[in-house]
Parts: C-alpha cells; structure tokens; sequence
C-alpha cells in the first residue's frame, strides 16, 4: 500500500493503523492469522480472543505449518506456495484441514497475501467448524433419509409379494369413502376385471343391492367384532356368493379396512378332512399330478411329476406346455385333450415323458377336466409303467379276437398260420384303437404307431378300414 503524505491510504478514507494495533485488529478480522514464510515456517501465530475453540497455538512458531496440516492439504498448501514464489498472486479463499495432538482437527478457509517483498505471507482463517458440523448433519440427515426410503421399498417389495402369493382374495378400502385402494391378484382374478379399473372404485358397486354408505357402515360394524364377524354378498357378474371379513386399522392418518372374501363354498371344505389329505396325497404322491389350461400349459405340479421329469424347480417349467415332455409331444396332448374336452376324462393313455436331455420314460396317463365358474382346468395323473413293461406280457385269450378262436385253429393249422392270423388281428385290433384316439386324424394315427401316412394307409386298405373310419 502507498500513502500519499497523508494518514490515509490512498484508495479510500481508512486511516493508517498504528503497528501496535495491527495485530489484535487482524486478529478481531479473522479467527486465525498465520505470518508465514514460502518455505512453510510459522513466524507469528495470531488467534481471536472470541473463538477459544481453537485453544492457544503458540507452539506452531518457529515450526513448519505442514507439521499441522491434515495429509490431503499439503498438496494443496504446497501449490499456493509455488504461485507465490512464481509471482502470481492467489486470489480465491483455499480451504485446509489442521491437525493438533494428532487427534483434534478442524478446516479453516484462508485468504492468502503477499507481506511487500519479502518471501512472507499473511495468511488470514475463518474457522469452518461450525460449518463442517452442520455438513455432518446434513450428510446424517440425508443418510437418514435413504435408509428410510431404502427401508420403505424393503417393506413395500415384501408387502407386494404377499400380495401377488396369497392364494385369499383380499382388498384394502377406504374406511372413508369405501373407495378399493389396494387389491391382490386373486381377488383380480375373482371380479374378472382390471387393475386400474378396480383401483379407486367403490367396492359396494360390485356386489348385488349394495349401496355405498349403508355397505361401508355395515364393514364397520363387523371390523370392530370378533374375528369370526362376516358378512354375505353377491357379486354383480355372476351371482356368487361370498362371506366378507372385515379388519380396520390405520395408515400413515388414514383409516382402512383389509376385506378378505371368503367363497361359501369354500368355507365348509376348508378344515375339512378329506382336502386334507388330497393335499397331502397332491405333496408327498408318488405319482405326477400335474394342473394345466385347457390348452395345455403348466399351471402347478407337484414333486412327483418333477421327480419324473428329473427337474428341481417347478418354477423351469410353470407356464410350458405339457407337450415339452411327452415323446409325441403336441400330438399326445392333442389326443388326450380332445377325448378329456369329448367325455370329460381319460382313463389309460400309454405315452413316453421325455426330460431335457432326451431320456425316455414309459408312463401311463389319466387326465380329468375339472369344471370352474372361471375357466377350464385339466388335471393330468402321471404313473411310471416301466415296471408293466419289465414284467412278462400276459396271455393272450380267445376272448380278445372277435373273428377268430385261437384254441379251435390249433390241429387244423399250421403254427406259422396261426401266428399269421393272430397278428394280422392285434395290428387291426391296435390301428382301430389309434384311429379311435385321434378322432380319425390319420397322420396322428401314425405318428402314435410308429409308421409313415403311406404305410398306415396300405394297412387300412388291408383290412378294409379305409371307408368304414372316413368322417360320415
């Protein structure tokens, strides 16, 4: 700074300060002032009376600043230095963290000048700890406040899951204006219509002579009951019956009510017995069970089925056709299904099931469809039979051939010619049983034989079977 002969500096009316005074009043400007040389060493320390957070710090003079500054800020430290030397003034604050007693650390923000000619600089601090500590706050804060949004989808993933996996239909209404806010797949399935047609719609308006107060007044009343408190409905599609049970409790202010339905007829089977032990006999069978759609892709299956197939997870094949795994594959499952949609069940349907890598096994399957007021479901029994076909064939008597007694050509043929006779009859016997099965569908009459079109056909001219199985 240059003065003009004057007491006063010359670019503003600030008088010129004593050098006594100079030290408390740099000392009342900053918290911290520090008279340093470019190589680091510490001639004066000066610390503001007012902040006693910093404690007495004479015992850096005459040391090197760098032995008080945190690892990352000598770098830093070191590159102002370097301006410095260079000539180059430092405008911008620069930010370091001290150390004391390797323990006590607090960040300070320097403004760094040069002291006239001389490789010394004044460096002048502001305690950022304050500030640091209000960072820290917000950083907890803000830590805070993930870990609860983290928890809330924790929580909100476990609550969907529960949803989407309960076998019950359930809704959770409104206790206010009886309005659905939340609803399960199964009670979806049970209404038949969408998710966002269903959510935000009065839940009274599905079911037959319900209005919404006296509905929502009525879910009251059997919440505050016992457990055991119902109410019957009657849905508006189609007519069935229902018990509703009723919960209330609150959420984030808001009072709702978790609505189970309960069909009636489920009710009197539900402690009953016997589904008691068709489920035990569905879980620990030997033999496969296995539930499809009407056109034959896997809904459930149980361990027997998985053991037949050599699977570890129903979740591999839920959602497949069960013709993946039979040898014919789509002509076996269109065989079976087409005689379960004609007569409502087959007995005995001799197949070979075929796992992922391509081993065979002889089985035996009955197949019932099960009526449902919402869609077809077909129920397919699977019994290994390869233990029938280790065992000896048994005999076969004259009761089996219709045109011709086995016991009377004995004598009166040749063995050669009864052979002949007797398969001529069971190849007959077994082209019209396949012909029967497809439903006269003659290419899948061959592939379940063994045989091209060409020589099934030649058969049927052999026996005279070609006009007598044409469709009429």
């Amino acid at each position: 700074m240059k003065n003009s002969g004057t007491k006063l500096w010359d670019f503003g009316s600030i008088p010129m300060i004593e050098p006594e005074y100079l030290g408390s009043i740099l000392a009342a400007a900053s918290d911290i002032a520090l008279v340093v040389t470019l190589k680091g060493k510490v001639l004066s320390v000066l610390v503001n009376d007012n902040d006693r957070s910093l404690g007495n710090l004479s015992h850096w003079e005459q040391r090197k600043i760098h032995d008080f500054l945190t690892t990352e800020s000598i770098p830093k430290l070191e590159a102002v230095f370097a301006q410095f030397a260079s000539g180059q003034n430092v405008l911008h604050p620069v930010e370091l963290n001290h150390r004391d007693n390797a323990i006590w650390q607090f960040p300070v923000s320097y403004s760094i000048h040069r002291l006239g000619d001389a490789d010394t600089l004044l460096m002048l601090g502001r305690d950022l700890s304050s500030t640091a500590e209000t960072q820290q706050q917000l950083v907890k804060a803000q830590l805070a406040i993930e870990r609860g949004y983290e928890e809330h989808r924790d929580f909100d993933a476990r609550y969907r899951m529960l949803l989407a996996t309960m076998q019950e239909p359930v809704v959770f209404v409104s206790a206010n204006d009886g309005r659905i806010k939340d609803i399960n797949a199964a009670a979806i399935n049970l209404f038949g219509q969408n998710t966002n047609d269903l959510e935000g719609s009065v839940f009274s308006q599905l079911f037959k002579n319900r209005r919404r107060g006296e509905f929502q007044d009525a879910l009251l009343a059997i919440s505050s009951k016992d457990q055991n408190s119902d109410m019957t409905v009657e849905d508006v599609k189609l007519g069935r019956r229902f018990k509703i049970k009723a919960s209330l409790f609150r959420a984030s202010g808001e009072r709702l009510l978790i609505c189970r339905l309960i069909s009636e007829n489920d009710t009197s089977l539900k402690d009953d017995i016997t589904t008691q032990n068709l489920l035990s006999l569905y879980n620990l069978g030997t033999d496969g069970i296995v539930f499809t759609s009407a056109n034959g892709f896997i809904e459930a299956a149980n361990e027997g089925f998985l053991d037949l197939i050599n699977t570890a997870n129903l979740g591999d094949i839920k959602g497949r056709s069960l013709s993946e795994f039979l040898a014919r594959g789509q002509i076996d499952l269109a065989v079976m299904l087409e005689n379960v949609t004609r007569s409502g069940q087959v007995r005995v349907y001799a197949t070979k099931l075929q796992n992922a890598v391509g081993s065979k096994l002889g089985v035996e399957v009955s197949v019932v469809r099960l009526p449902s007021d919402a869609r077809e479901t077909m129920a397919f029994v699977i019994r290994d039979s390869n233990r029938f076909e280790e065992s000896p064939a048994p005999a076969i008597t004259s009761e089996d051939f219709s045109q011709s007694n086995v016991a009377e050509l004995v004598g009166s043929s040749t063995l050669r010619e009864i052979v002949c006779e007797t398969t001529d009859m069971i190849e007959k016997i077994c082209i019209e049983t396949a012909i029967e099965l497809t439903q006269n569908n003659r290419a899948a009459a061959a592939e379940m034989l063994g045989l091209s079109r060409q020589s099934l056909y030649v058969k049927l001219r052999k026996f005279d079977l070609l006009a007598k199985d044409r469709p009429s």
